[in-house]
């Protein structure tokens, strides 16, 4: 049965419900499910933000008075593991990917439509279960890279249910991008080329690439040290002959690769928000394309640049700050195509330009950290301290979350068909982004005079400038309320959008506000109608 003939049965069986029921039923269309991915995952972002709002209460002080130690370490790795595997990698990939790739390829729905409502459903159950532990037996205490010996050492019954839930987000990841990568190559409409795509489409065929490679590997570690911890096995437990450095490379061959599963779709996203709001077609798509290749092949390569100080050997040191060194140049390339994009463009200072260009400026910091972490000396000196989160939170933070925003103001109407308040929209990015530089550019000082991360105690001469960065952290909880005001009004009572606000030459604007079930009334656009800078067609001016 194909795409299309499925999603004429289902509709006229009546399977399906109709309004908004359908965003809280088994629904198969890709639309529905990415507006699913979207809403959990900002529930879990809530989630997640409420638990750094913790961590950073208890680091008002230098002293444990708000957390006890045990409940800090619960705490710090309940938040990072929420904050990576059930916000940011499923809300820029399971989302935004969801909605829009089968418009981009001219498809009724993702190639497998029962396995893309599998991946989405296999979220919540394992957010749950994730969550639960806290309340139950006591969450896990190891961080969300669960180190050996550490995670012997912490409750048991905490870890197991810990890898039990990223077992189940990592089935989620390889389904969806199993799903992605078919679509795209397979369910092209006649005559779009592969280098005609939107670059979008490219972010997340290389992201897929990345989760079928990388993804199992993380698997299997997980379910060997779930061994250790339940039958007292020894390939990571130093005490029965196990490597504590093995689980370190397993763990990194998928976690670095992670970095680049949360960042590549948003630079796709960015890549078709930017050409719109600046009126120009994107600069340099050839380039781009193979930038993106590039990322995902160093990618595979730069794993061990976290380990400087677990006694790696000097070749391997060299290598890997080579290698590490080698991905600034796809990624500054793709930078400079952006810069160029927007220059002397009619740029619209409106709320998706806003957090796109706050992206650009805050990835280029976290990427010159980036690089200076990957030098050994250097490394070695701030290896574990503040330098480091300061370092990470410009990348998923300033980098992916603004993004997000970003790509939430700019295919609201679609989604809607309403639009959004621009003053709503521009105080929700000032908050954000004075609170977002307040809270972590200070830690990239704390780091470099030494004060380690996650532990909830330390040194009083540090407690001005983490105070500091828990104001930050306020104004960023602050900076969520006009635009849940704004999001939820809108839906209700926003102006509205009409089928093409934006007046966008991408496909997904070229059928109504919202879409019907099968995308298009009719068929498909052909491959001559406008489609966007892909075929270098300028916007109306």
């Amino acid at each position: 049965m194909t795409i299309t003939s499925f999603a004429e049965d289902k509709t006229s069986k009546g399977l399906q419900p109709t309004g908004w029921l359908r965003y809280l039923s088994f629904s198969v269309d890709h639309k529905v499910i990415g507006l699913q991915y979207l809403i959990c995952g900002f529930l879990f972002y809530f989630i997640g933000g409420a638990l750094a709002g913790m961590i950073r209460t208890e680091l008002v002080s230098p002293m444990s008075d708000f957390l006890s130690r045990e409940n800090y370490n619960e705490v710090l790795t309940l938040h990072g593991t929420i904050m990576i595997f059930l916000w940011i990698v499923p809300v820029v990939n399971g989302a935004f990917g969801n909605y829009l790739i089968p418009f981009y390829v001219g498809a009724r729905d993702m190639a497998f439509p029962r396995l893309n409502a599998v991946a989405f459903w296999l979220i919540p159950p394992a957010g749950l279960l994730l969550m639960s532990s806290y309340f139950i037996t006591g969450a896990a205490q190891a961080g969300w890279t669960a180190y050996p010996p550490l995670s012997l050492t912490t409750p048991a019954t905490g870890q197991i249910i810990w890898i039990l839930s990223v077992l189940l987000l990592g089935g989620s990841s390889i389904f969806g991008g199993i799903n992605f990568i078919t679509t795209i190559l397979k369910f092209r409409r006649p005559g779009l080329l592969l280098m005609q795509m939107p670059m979008y489409c490219w972010a997340m065929l290389g992201t897929s690439i990345l989760v079928i490679l990388s993804t199992p590997v993380l698997a299997g570690t997980l379910i060997l040290l779930s061994f250790d911890i339940v039958a007292h096995t020894g390939f990571f437990n130093p005490s029965l002959g196990g490597n504590v450095v093995v689980y370190q490379h397993l763990f990194w061959f998928y976690s670095h690769p992670a970095v680049y599963i949360m960042v590549l779709p948003v630079f796709g996203l960015v890549s078709e928000i930017l050409p719109v709001h600046a009126r120009k077609p994107l600069f340099g798509y050839d380039s781009m394309v193979y930038s993106i290749m590039a990322i995902v092949i160093l990618g595979l390569v730069v794993w061990a640049h976290h380990m400087f100080t677990s006694g790696t050997p000097p070749w391997m040191r060299l290598f890997f700050t080579i290698a590490t060194s080698f991905i600034a140049v796809p990624t500054g390339i793709k930078f400079f195509n952006w810069l160029a994009t927007l220059w002397a463009g009619k740029i619209a200072l409106n709320s998706p330009i806003l957090f796109s260009c706050a992206f650009i400026l805050h990835f280029v910091f976290g990427g010159i950290t980036g690089i200076a972490l990957a030098q050994v000396p250097f490394d070695v000196h701030v290896h574990d301290t503040y330098f480091v989160v300061g370092h990470f939170h410009y990348v998923v933070y300033g980098g992916s979350v603004f993004v997000i925003f970003g790509s939430i103001y700019h295919w609201y109407p679609k989604f809607t068909g309403h639009l959004l308040n621009e003053n709503l929209g521009r105080l929700h990015f000032v908050l954000t982004f004075i609170g977002f530089n307040l809270c972590f550019a200070p830690q990239h000082w704390l780091g470099l005079n030494g004060m380690p991360r996650r532990v909830a105690e330390y040194d009083p001469h540090f407690t001005m400038i983490n105070q500091v960065s828990s104001i930050g952290a306020l104004l960023m909880a602050i900076s969520t309320l006009p635009f849940l005001w704004n999001v939820i009004v809108s839906a209700f009572r926003g102006p509205t959008a009409g089928n093409n606000p934006w007046k966008a030459l991408t496909p997904e604007w070229l059928t109504t506000s919202p879409p019907p079930v099968e995308n298009w009334k009719g068929t498909a656009p052909s491959v001559d109608m406008p489609y966007g800078y892909s075929l270098n067609n300028e916007p109306p001016k």
